[in-house]
């Protein structure tokens, strides 16, 4: 029998590379280790790569295995869902692995300026109704732009074709450098030559992934930069509402599109 949520939270608090900052957007709680993440744990210099909303940490852990020349945090308030992932890499003993348990909203809080190179969004929730809370809108991206280092670079993996459209907006609207994009990731032509580098990246499979796919759906990946320079815009324009919320559960309201 698997564990219940507070059996794992217990083996949560006890895990050296799990940090729990469960905390609102009005709570003021310093984080000692902001812009020491390569001194104080990782006792490297090698690039930090962010899995924001990380659920159980299938990317986390799967990226970390295929480059131990970079450090990877997976961040998620779930703490019994991350418990997988943490748990995973304590065993296998990936030294450049930890786990920050907090609300997104206050990423910003626990990273310096320049301190991180990448971010990876894995099947975020696209947040139909409202901008603010989707992980691509500028309510983020300037978040994002205080411990980005310039031009870093932002993956987006997604099932939604509202905050996959979404983001190609943003991206156009405000002239982010594009570097890759499909709409049908598992049938596009890098797909065909398995042994490349990116195919490796792009078949780490998420548990909610895999239910996608068995659903039926398409996977979209896109991946860009953010430049420091430049006023953020959202875009004007309406897009189409998914079929769906999450896993077989149906979508929220009547509307047909949103901004």
């Amino acid at each position: 029998m698997g564990k219940g949520k507070l059996a794992k939270f217990a083996d949560m608090a006890s895990y050296p590379h799990v940090f729990e900052y469960p905390y609102s957007v009005v709570d003021e709680v310093p984080f000692d280790m902001k812009g020491r993440w390569h001194e104080d744990f990782f006792r490297n210099d090698h690039p930090i790569v962010l899995e924001l909303g990380c659920g159980r940490g299938e990317y986390t852990v799967g990226l970390a295995r295929l480059y131990p020349d970079k450090n990877f945090i997976g961040v998620d308030i779930k703490g019994a869902r991350m418990w997988t992932g943490a748990t995973e890499a304590l065993r296998e003993g990936l030294p450049n692995v930890a786990f920050l348990r907090t609300n997104i909203e206050i990423i910003d809080r626990f990273f310096a300026e320049g301190e991180v190179a990448e971010i990876w969004l894995t099947f975020s929730d696209p947040q139909m109704k409202k901008v603010t809370k989707r992980l691509t809108s500028t309510f983020f991206m300037t978040r994002y732009r205080r411990f980005l280092q310039d031009r870093g670079r932002i993956h987006l993996k997604t099932d939604s074709n509202f905050l996959f459209t979404y983001t190609e907006y943003m991206v156009e609207k405000n002239g982010l450098p594009l570097e890759f994009s499909t709409r049908d990731l598992y049938h596009s032509t890098w797909a065909e030559h398995p042994d490349t580098e990116e195919a490796r990246i792009l078949n780490i499979r998420t548990y909610y992934e895999q239910q996608w796919l068995d659903r039926g759906l398409d996977i979209k990946y896109m991946r860009f930069l953010l430049p420091q320079a430049g006023e953020l815009a959202e875009p004007e324009v309406e897009i189409e509402l998914d079929e769906y919320r999450s896993y077989n559960r149906s979508k929220r309201s009547g509307l047909s599109t949103a901004k």
